[in-house]
């Protein structure tokens, strides 16, 4: 099978969203026109598995015109584009295995057929299609992965750690041209984007929680707080914890915060940070949400167990009613809410985050076999030439250092 999309006739409107996204991505456009004459991936079989959006199928041309062979699957079962998906078969030739809502057996044959053209270059939003190449012994002729996200660069690197890691991993995530804008900006816009086309409820005023002040979880509180919301943070770090109170933010624990909030969001990668406990201890008509990649944040199965009825009252929004008469509401099925209620991350930003992605691929491809089966951050040389492109597509432009000052701070002796 060359590619399985919902509708190939929806690929005009899909061809349009990818152009408008990819007017907004001016750093991957000049990464694209270098590699279009250079061709370092010339030949190359890349197998990714990502959000098929029309940022993602910005990089998917990219690599492309770099010289790769491309194929493309889904990271989540509800962030396909089916547009982008059909314009990305029909316009510009590149095989995808991704439709909106598939079931989960759907998602992983997919994957499958990601890995049947035998891929030597990884690309991950998650970690399942390394994961899977991994279970299933599929990981000879590989010579490296990259990974987009937190939550699979915690997979990747526990599997580092136990010694199951059978080749190198660049966490595209850990580059600071992407957490420190992608991860803050983008998952911070997104978020109430999706919360707001989900239940199209007032911000302002209300209290907004959200679980976990990391990169994500900053953007998340600090966009929040911009909407005139009252935000708490809930924390495990004392560190992060400390950081949001000095930021301006309550910080308590998701005990107390469940008897006060109106909003909740999550963004740990961690598994019931909204437990039953929580849900027990919420007001009636608490709205839930997910930012973190996978749907086991929020206890989905002890609040179907408190629950009497549940009908979908709005697109992507769930009413729980609970057995003593409270309605809790819940979007996206408690998966990612910018990607599912959403149009997930504005290309401004996915254009750093994308200039990564197409960097480590040829990273890895010229490094290939010189690389241990460990987890990577791209040297820090690429990822000031991103931050430098962006600053020049904006027409930004900073100080450098004189001789002087370079030798200055290379110095040890006495500064006077």
């Amino acid at each position: 099978m060359d590619f399985h999309i919902q509708n190939p006739a929806l690929h005009e409107e899909g061809k349009r969203r990818i152009e408008w996204a990819g007017a907004h991505m001016p750093v991957l456009r000049q990464i694209r026109e270098e590699y279009e004459k250079s061709r370092p991936l010339e030949g190359v079989r890349i197998g990714a598995c990502l959000h098929v959006t029309s940022e993602t199928a910005n990089l998917m041309i990219t690599l492309k015109a770099a010289g790769a062979e491309v194929r493309l699957s889904a990271s989540n079962p509800l962030s396909t584009q089916d547009d982008v998906a059909a314009a990305l078969v029909q316009d510009y030739g590149i095989p995808v295995f991704a439709v909106h809502g598939e079931d989960r057996d759907t998602y992983y044959r997919h994957i499958e057929e990601v890995l049947a053209f035998d891929p030597q270059i990884t690309l991950d939003d998650g970690g399942d299609l390394t994961a899977y190449a991994h279970k299933t012994g599929r990981t000879q002729g590989i010579v490296g992965g990259t990974e987009e996200t937190t939550t699979g660069v915690i997979r990747f690197r526990a599997m580092e750690r136990d010694g199951a890691l059978r080749y190198p991993i660049i966490a595209v995530n850990d580059s600071r041209t992407k957490y420190l804008f992608d991860n803050r900006y983008g998952t911070g816009q997104s978020t109430i984007d999706g919360i707001l086309r989900a239940t199209n409820l007032l911000i302002a005023g209300s209290v907004f929680v959200v679980a976990g002040y990391g990169w994500c979880g900053r953007g998340i509180a600090l966009r929040a707080r911009g909407m005139g919301a009252r935000v708490i943070v809930t924390e495990v770090d004392p560190i992060r914890a400390v950081e949001a109170v000095m930021d301006g933010f309550e910080v308590m624990p998701m005990r107390d915060a469940a008897t006060r909030g109106d909003f909740f969001v999550t963004a740990t990668g961690d598994i019931h940070v909204i437990g039953r406990e929580a849900l027990e201890r919420m007001k009636d008509g608490a709205v839930l949400a997910n930012a973190g990649h996978f749907d086991v944040e929020i206890d989905l199965e002890a609040l179907r167990e408190l629950s009497r009825e549940v009908r979908e009252i709005r697109p992507n929004l769930e009413e729980y009613r609970l057995k003593d008469g409270r309605r809790l509401y819940l979007i996206g099925q408690g998966r990612l809410v910018n990607l599912v209620a959403a149009e997930g991350h504005p290309p401004t930003v996915m254009d750093l985050s994308f200039a990564n992605q197409a960097r480590a691929a040829v990273y890895l491809w010229e490094h290939r076999g010189r690389l241990e089966p460990r987890v990577y951050t791209l040297p820090a040389e690429i990822d000031e030439e991103i931050a430098r492109r962006k600053l020049q597509a904006l027409g930004i432009q900073i100080d450098t250092l004189t001789e002087e000052q370079r030798r200055y701070l290379s110095t040890w002796e006495e500064g006077t």
